[in-house]
């Protein structure tokens, strides 16, 4: 391994979409990564410097606190970590297979504490390092067909704020990013053609929407900022989109 100045971020989801565009931004910067996601062939792909890549389940805690106790062998704390893995399955309510509930909540709820808890004790002890998660608009209002998932992004909010509030003392930063529809892999999770349908003539409605890049951004402007400085939170959508 080269070394590196800059401290180490971890990524989850990062094969694709928002999370490899953060990955990117993060490498350019000089940052060593760790990046975390089911498809390893996906993560090696970006061809990035100073990065390990691990095919790890992010529900699976114990896997996903041995790749970060590896690369922290490797490159030293963690001084960020990205909560980025996510899925989105729409459905209404009423006629959704329960299981596709539970995967949401394991994957945008409980694997995200999992990765939060592998990281927190350390950076409390050092009294620094940030916790970015990765939310979505539907954390902060409702969606037709968005019910679960909608649910599951406002574990998200309340987590979030909630642990912001524990850790201020110990100068460690959470924040979250809220990001209104952008063009990712994420609306292929849903398996209603319907409603695949609908919510693609709706991104087609405004004109087109965000791209993963324009998260990436506002990512890293808010951890560009001094550790003194929380950007709580960041709502970003295009700008037609009305909801």
């Amino acid at each position: 391994m080269t070394q590196t100045t800059k401290p180490l971020a971890v990524i989850t989801g990062a094969s694709s979409g928002i999370g490899a565009a953060i990955a990117r931004d993060l490498s350019d910067a000089g940052h060593p990564l760790l990046l975390l996601a089911r498809r390893a062939d996906r993560l090696e792909a970006l061809g990035l410097p100073n990065t390990i890549c691990r095919s790890v389940d992010v529900t699976d805690t114990a896997a996903l606190t041995a790749a970060i106790d590896e690369a922290e062998v490797a490159y030293g704390p963690v001084d960020l970590l990205v909560n980025n893995a996510g899925v989105m399955l729409l459905g209404a309510l009423d006629v959704q297979d329960p299981t596709e509930w539970q995967r949401m909540f394991n994957v945008n709820v409980l694997a995200l504490l999992g990765a939060t808890q592998a990281v927190l004790r350390g950076m409390k002890a050092r009294n620094g390092g940030t916790i970015l998660n990765v939310s979505s608009v539907a954390g902060k209002k409702t969606f037709p067909n968005h019910a679960a998932y909608t649910g599951s992004k406002f574990a998200v909010t309340g987590i979030t704020e909630n642990l912001r509030e524990e850790v201020a003392d110990s100068d460690v930063r959470v924040m979250a990013i809220y990001p209104g529809a952008v063009e990712t892999e994420l609306l292929s999770h849903t398996t209603d053609k319907d409603i695949i349908d609908g919510y693609e003539d709706w991104k087609t409605s405004m004109g087109g929407v965000l791209v993963a890049d324009d998260i990436a951004r506002a990512a890293m402007f808010m951890y560009a900022q001094p550790q003194g400085v929380n950007i709580r939170d960041i709502t970003i959508a295009a700008t037609r989109q009305p909801a």
